[in-house]
């Protein structure tokens, strides 16, 4: 499936393009080979222009010259201009694509006033799903919408897969978006993490074959542009966490083996970098009891040089996750097993490691410090510098880093993108349990509903106000986790994932009731504590809205998806597992692949398919 053809419409303003003829510099000029531009520019920058270079932040959709107050920085003409900076991660969106491109020119506007005009180079978590964690992904907001990761991956199609990378960058490179700080190819071996919704679960043979796609979506056959940069992550694979805890915060830090199976969490990113990834962001954590030093992967020279440099041999952008080096009281740096180190200690422990990039940071002048004493060598800085320039360079950002906010209001959320999105929420939906083929429903029914619009489903059927007035409950609720103190760390859905006797006492009653259809959010994978026999129906979604679900559940299509991990039977089961291998858990509910299918159309009693 061809990612790119010849004929797509070009989005970007011309008007600024430099050839031979007008440019001022050898830099400038479009007709000499990349290197050549990238050494004579290089040759051009002074000390404060490369620190730049080497630090990639938060910036939100706002006044430009207002500091960002949610994350304590500098304004965005600031850190352009006194910080030299010209990579940043876009959070939040405009109401419309227009506007979003709108801003963004000018914010490119500012970086062309500077003398060498150096472009910005704008990057973006996931924003095509339903997700909205400041330190992951966001809402799809103007964008089409899609199920998560995980949701492609039920569905298994690499291809489908392609489609959607392929959609995501005309819509990112619309409104100026070149890197997605995606796809995450961890593996999803520990139940509990949760940041499981991300990947593409718990096999490394579907996720190796799904990565492919992925990055040929974005990025087409190799990287141009018309490409948007992949951003790999997280090397050498999260997803080991020990008790499921996240990195992110202190008591997550440890990433153990137990099953001594370091080397299953490295195959999604040897068919990565088999696929052209442009750039790998390692995690946080810090390895325990395995041959590589006991430090974050940010800091692991053996991890970074030794296992992604030298015997994976990628030579392209690595950078760090956010916030290695500099910390708050809100929240400390995660230098996991560095903590007593300086600042610039830690900075050169991450160069050192063969990184290239800070994520997260802003203290460029520590940096230019550590220049000034001779601590850090101006060859090595280079080294970054020039993969750094490489790329904007090949992305095509010198000859016009501007978008056409017309045609930035037509594609983002075209009608086209829109209903392939809804196709694909749609048919990732997971149908485990369908006892008397009570599935699909037919039209007319009177519906009791919780989780659900009930404007929506007055479309299929008539809305019951109670459970004892319907002729089937169809509930949706989300897979359960124990909440954690407000703030940042509350993003993070964690802990048991068994439902409170409470809810399951709750939804048993109305399947007492009433025959009743049950849809979980499977963001993590949910202990069903016996769900899966007091309900008719039991469907699990990745994110799908009502008319998703609804679309389904009345016969207009048929559920594709197949679990893209394993359904533990019991929290007991997963304590007992080995978070570094596999479907582990003991007799799980349902097996990895498990999906009912229809056979038969419309509204006719459907006889099932194992999938």
């Amino acid at each position: 499936m061809a990612a790119h053809t010849d004929a797509e419409p070009d989005y970007r303003e011309s008007a600024v393009i430099m050839t031979d003829q007008t440019a001022q510099f050898p830099f400038q000029d479009s007709s000499l080979p990349v290197g050549n531009r990238v050494e004579d520019l290089l040759s051009r920058m002074d000390d404060a222009d490369k620190a730049g270079l080497l630090f990639h932040t938060m910036v939100a959709v706002a006044d430009l010259d207002e500091p960002n107050a949610m994350f304590g920085l500098p304004s965005v003409a600031s850190l352009i201009h006194d910080n030299r900076m010209n990579h940043f991660n876009l959070l939040g969106s405009a109401p419309s694509g227009r506007e979003f491109a709108a801003w963004h020119n000018e914010a490119q506007r500012l970086a062309r006033r500077l003398p060498l005009g150096i472009p910005i180079t704008f990057s973006t978590d996931p924003r095509h799903s339903f997700t909205d964690n400041p330190g992951a992904s966001m809402l799809a907001g103007p964008f089409s919408q899609w199920p998560e990761s995980l949701g492609l991956a039920a569905i298994g199609s690499a291809e489908r897969v392609q489609r959607f990378a392929d959609i995501a960058r005309r819509e990112y490179l619309a409104v100026g978006l070149r890197v997605a700080l995606h796809p995450q190819i961890d593996l999803t071996t520990e139940p509990r993490w949760s940041r499981i919704n991300a990947t593409f679960g718990e096999d490394a043979e579907l996720t190796a074959r799904l990565v492919a796609g992925y990055i040929r979506g974005f990025q087409g056959e190799k990287l141009g542009t018309k490409s948007v940069s992949t951003m790999a992550k997280h090397f050498p694979g999260g997803g080991p966490q020990k008790d499921g805890e996240d990195p992110h915060f202190a008591y997550g830090r440890e990433q153990v083996y137990p099953g001594g199976n370091f080397e299953y969490h490295l195959k999604p990113f040897a068919a990565a970098i088999e696929a052209g990834v442009a750039q790998m962001m390692p995690y946080y954590g810090m390895p325990v009891g395995t041959e590589y030093e006991e430090v974050g992967f940010g800091f692991n020279r053996s991890v970074i040089q030794g296992l992604l440099r030298d015997r994976f041999g990628f030579d392209g952008i690595v950078c760090t996750d956010w916030g290695l080096i500099t910390g708050s009281d809100a929240m400390p740096a995660h230098a996991w097993g560095v903590e007593h180190l300086t600042r610039a200690q830690r900075m050169l422990m991450i160069l050192d490691a063969g990184v290239d990039q800070f994520g997260g940071e802003v203290c460029t002048d520590v940096l230019l410090d550590l220049l000034a004493a001779g601590t850090l060598t101006r060859e090595r800085l280079d080294t970054s510098v020039r993969r750094l320039l490489r790329e904007k360079f090949t992305l095509g950002l010198f000859e016009d880093p501007f978008v056409d906010e017309d045609r930035a209001h037509a594609v983002v959320g075209d009608a086209e993108f829109v209903a392939a999105g809804l196709d694909a929420q749609s048919d990732s939906l997971t149908l485990l349990t369908n006892r008397d083929q009570i599935l699909p429903l037919g039209r007319g029914l009177r519906v009791y509903t919780e989780g659900m619009d009930a404007q929506v489903l007055r479309d299929y059927a008539e809305v019951a106000a109670t459970p004892a007035e319907a002729d089937v409950a169809i509930v949706r609720v989300k897979a359960p986790y124990e909440p954690r103190p407000n703030g940042f760390e509350a993003y993070f859905h964690t802990g048991s994932l068994e439902f409170p006797a409470t809810e399951l006492e709750r939804l048993d009653t109305i399947a007492a009731t009433v025959p009743t259809v049950i849809d979980i959010y499977l963001e993590r994978p949910a202990v069903l504590g016996g769900l899966e026999d007091s309900a008719v129906a039991v469907i699990g979604n990745y994110g799908a809205s009502d008319t998703a679900l609804l679309r389904v559940l009345f016969g207009e299509r048929g559920p594709q998806g197949s679990l893209p991990f394993d359904l533990p039977r019991s929290m007991d089961a997963v304590v007992a597992g080995r978070s570094d291998v596999p479907f582990d858990t003991d007799e799980p509910t349902f097996r990895f692949g498990h999906g009912l299918r229809y056979r038969g159309e419309g509204n006719l009693p459907a006889q099932l398919l194992e999938g």
